[in-house]
C-alpha cells in the first residue's frame, strides 16, 4: 500500500482521514483543512495511507507547534493514528520512519510528541512509542508526558512551557474547555453537544478556542486539540464527554 502527502495543491480534493463521513462535523472538517493550509507554509507534513482510512501522521517544526512545548530544532508529531483493520500491518512503524527520515534530512536534533503517562484519548500510545526508542523527558501533574527520540545526543532536552506546568485551569467553577481546530470533531462537539449538555445540567461553561500558535504555546494544557476541566480539575481529552449520553459516566469515572 502507498502513502500520500497532502499539499496546498491537492488538499481540496483529498480527505484528511477523520470525520470525512460525519455530516455533523462538516464545518470542523473544513476548519481543519483551513488550519492545515495555514500550517503547510510552516513546514507542516500530513502523510496518510492512500485509502479511505484513518491511517496517518502529522508533524512539523516544533517551533511552530500548537502545544506548550519548547523544543528548538526538533520535529513535533501531532496526530498519529492507525485504526481498525489496518492495525498490525506495519503502518505505524512506516509512518514514524518517514518522520525520522525527514528529521534526519533536515538535520533536526530529534522528534518530540505529547501523550499521556497512561493512554489518553486522541493522543498517541506512550507504551508503543517507548518501544520505538522514545523516552519520557518531562511530565505534568495532569498526567501528560513529553516524549523524545533524539537523533543528536548532545542536543538540549525538550521541556514543557511554564503555562502547562504552573498555571493550571484558572476557573474553579463548572466546565472549562480548551480546544483548537486541529481536530475536525472538536468544533461541533464543543459548540453544539457540550453547550447543550451543560445547559441541561445547569452547569457554568467556559469555552476557550485556541486560534493562534501563540495562544496554543501558552495554554495551560498540552492537549490543545481538546481538554476538559471540571471545577478546576483536569478530566479528559476524550471529546465524547461533550455528548449528553457520555458526560455523567465519564465525569464519574474521573472522580473514582
Amino acid at each position: 500500500m502507498s502513502y500520500i502527502t497532502l499539499t496546498e495543491e491537492n488538499i481540496d480534493s483529498e480527505h484528511i482521514c477523520c470525520a470525512f463521513s460525519d455530516k455533523k462535523c462538516t464545518q470542523g472538517y473544513q476548519l481543519k483543512k483551513a488550519w492545515l493550509k495555514q500550517e503547510f507554509s510552516n513546514g507542516y507534513t500530513f502523510l496518510r495511507l492512500d485509502e479511505r482510512a484513518k491511517v496517518f501522521i502529522e508533524y512539523g517544526p516544533a517551533e511552530h507547534g500548537w502545544v506548550p512545548v519548547n523544543a528548538p530544532n526538533y520535529l513535533l508529531i501531532n496526530c498519529f493514528w492507525v485504526s481498525g483493520k489496518y492495525k498490525g500491518q506495519g503502518h505505524g512503524k512506516a509512518l514514524l520512519q518517514q518522520a525520522l527520515d525527514d528529521a534526519q534530512a533536515h538535520k533536526k536534533d530529534g522528534i518530540v510528541t505529547v501523550a499521556g503517562v497512561k493512554k489518553y484519548h486522541f493522543m498517541s500510545d506512550t507504551k508503543w512509542l517507548l518501544n520505538q526508542g522514545f523516552e519520557i523527558c518531562a511530565t505534568t501533574t495532569d498526567g501528560f508526558c513529553l516524549l523524545v527520540r533524539k537523533l543528536n545526543n548532545d542536543a538540549m532536552t525538550p521541556f514543557f512551557n511554564p503555562s502547562a506546568i504552573e498555571t493550571g485551569c484558572p476557573e474553579t467553577n463548572g466546565i472549562v474547555v480548551y480546544y483548537s481546530n486541529r481536530c475536525p470533531f472538536a468544533e461541533y462537539h464543543v459548540q453544539e453537544s457540550l453547550t447543550e449538555t451543560a445547559r441541561k445540567r445547569n452547569l457554568p461553561l467556559k469555552v476557550v478556542r485556541l486560534e493562534t500558535q501563540e495562544q496554543a504555546q501558552s495554554a495551560p494544557t498540552p492537549a490543545t486539540i481538546f481538554s476538559l476541566y471540571y471545577n478546576g480539575q483536569f478530566v479528559t481529552t476524550d471529546i465524547s464527554i461533550c455528548m449528553d449520553s457520555r458526560f455523567d459516566t465519564l465525569l464519574k469515572k474521573h472522580h473514582q
